[in-house]
Order: structure tokens, then C-alpha cells, then sequence
């Protein structure tokens, strides 16, 4: 199983991003997805979510009506859009995979991405 991030980079505030999570080793339409961010001197802390079943998704409230997380089944790959971006967005975002594989749930997480928001 693996989890490969990117799409993380410097942006002026107000401006847009969207990262990938590209994954192999499992089926990103059964498992629920998550993005996670660590800023410095802070705990990791989810940022929004999409479930395997139904593909429901949820949100931080600091990021409603600013992030969408979504995903492509054909390329197995979930997606962070990231609009309206502020200065308290910068940190590392980390995907999250965590699907029932017998005899336990399995949890992997990806090597992280920058995103720094600065003028």
C-alpha cells in the first residue's frame, strides 16, 4: 500500500491549490480518505474527509465553503481543492487511507506536502 501526495507549493493568500493523493495497493472507492495538516508546533488535525460507502464527505469548520475533497475512481487518486487560501492554511497535508482488509482495519498515511501560504 502506498500513498504518494503532491501538488503542494507556495501560493499568495486568496489564491488556490489542489493536491493529489495518488494510491496503490487498495481501492481508494472503499476506503475512507482523509486529509490531515500539521502546522509547526501544532497537533495533526483532519481537514476534511470522504467516506468509501457513498462517498459522503465532511469538513473542518476553518475550511467549509474553502476546501473540497473528492476523488477519481478511474485513476485512484483524492483530491484536496483548496480556494480562499490564508496565511493558517500553511502546513504539511498529509493523506490518510484507513479500509477493512482481513483480519483488521489497516490505517497508511502519505509522506506529507508542503503548502506554504505567504505574499
Amino acid at each position: 500500500v502506498q500513498l504518494v501526495e503532491s501538488g503542494g507549493g507556495l501560493v499568495q493568500p486568496g489564491g488556490s491549490l489542489r493536491l493529489s493523493c495518488a494510491a496503490s495497493g487498495f481501492t481508494t472507492s472503499s476506503a475512507d480518505m482523509s486529509w490531515y495538516r500539521q502546522a509547526p508546533g501544532n497537533e495533526r488535525e483532519l481537514v476534511a474527509r470522504i467516506i468509501g460507502t457513498g462517498g459522503s464527505t465532511n469538513y473542518v469548520d476553518s475550511v467549509k465553503g474553502r476546501f473540497t475533497v473528492s476523488r477519481d475512481n478511474a485513476k485512484n487518486t483524492v483530491y484536496l481543492q483548496m480556494s480562499s487560501l490564508q496565511p493558517e492554511d500553511t502546513a504539511v497535508y498529509y493523506c490518510k487511507s484507513r479500509f477493512w482488509r482481513v483480519p483488521s482495519w489497516r490505517e497508511y498515511w502519505g509522506q506529507g506536502t508542503q503548502v506554504t501560504v505567504s505574499s
